[in-house]
């Protein structure tokens, strides 16, 4: 059975915005608190948390959708890359991120669950409030 976790997120800056701080290395780093590389461009490899995560560019459509391969150390070899989702929507004068993250290991499961949260969602709240 496939392992899907959704999540929606309101956050105060416009989609604009939210893209292209998760797009770009220095916010991305700024908002996670740890070393991240990546780019828009289709096939590009991408790094977050100092490595921790990695993955590859599928598809970007500035700024509406990301599409990532994604992995984290924690799968195991035999584990194929699971699949991140953002699609970014306005909400009033906010930002809606809607995330579908696809096949994520069972191992990893409630990790990554609360990580989104966690180490992604409440910091981004938080580097907002201090912009």
């Amino acid at each position: 059975m496939r392992n899907v976790i959704y999540k929606s997120v309101v956050l105060p800056a416009s989609v604009e915005a939210l893209f292209n701080m998760y797009m770009d290395p220095s916010s991305h780093e700024a908002i996670t608190g740890l070393p991240a590389v990546i780019d828009e461009e289709q096939g590009a490899r991408f790094e977050a948390f100092g490595g921790a995560l990695t993955g590859v560019i599928l598809e970007a459509v500035r700024p509406r959708l990301i599409v990532q391969s994604w992995r984290s150390t924690t799968f195991t070899p035999q584990d194929p890359d699971s699949t991140v989702i953002l699609a970014f929507n306005p909400e009033g004068q906010h930002g809606r991120i809607d995330l579908v993250h696809l096949d994520v290991p069972e191992q990893d499961y409630e990790a990554v669950k609360l990580g989104w949260d966690e180490k992604y969602f409440e910091p981004w709240r938080a580097y907002l409030k201090t912009r």
